[in-house]
């Protein structure tokens, strides 16, 4: 059974700020709880583009996600290729608010790999994907010149 989540935040940034902080690993662990990024094959710093693979480290837990979709200032989705679950795909939507800045929702549907786990990972991500939309919206706040 497919479980899901969906948090959003509001940054004043303007989208492209957004969506330039998402599509550079190398700012993941400035704006979010994760503690690295690096990118397979490629430089963390440099932008990311649908096929790249990223690697995120938190404490000793590793997941490796695999962009599969990238809209220019609207759209970044990714495929989680490791980890406790049989399948996960994650989508930050950005839009324009009226009167400037960008609304983020990000949201994912999964099934996890160990049974009975959904309730548990269901609640679980959506504290810690709102602590990284907010963390993204705050980041894109002080970075939009």
């Amino acid at each position: 059974m497919p479980y899901s989540y969906g948090v959003s935040a509001r940054s004043r940034a303007a989208p492209d700020a957004v969506f330039a902080a998402l599509v550079h690993p190398a700012t993941w662990p400035r704006w979010s709880p994760i503690d690295s990024a690096d990118v397979e094959g490629g430089d963390p710093g440099d932008r990311q583009e649908a096929g790249d693979t990223r690697i995120f480290r938190s404490g000793r837990g590793v997941s490796r996600e695999r962009i599969v979709e990238l809209v220019d200032d609207r759209r970044f989705v990714y495929d989680s290729v490791s980890g406790p679950f049989r399948s996960y795909r994650g989508t930050v939507e950005l839009a324009p608010e009226p009167g400037g800045g960008t609304h983020i929702t990000w949201s994912a549907t999964f099934i996890p790999k160990m049974p009975l786990s959904g309730g548990f990972w269901q609640w679980y991500l959506s504290r810690f994907m709102q602590r990284m939309a907010d963390g993204l919206a705050a980041y894109a706040n002080a970075t939009d010149g």
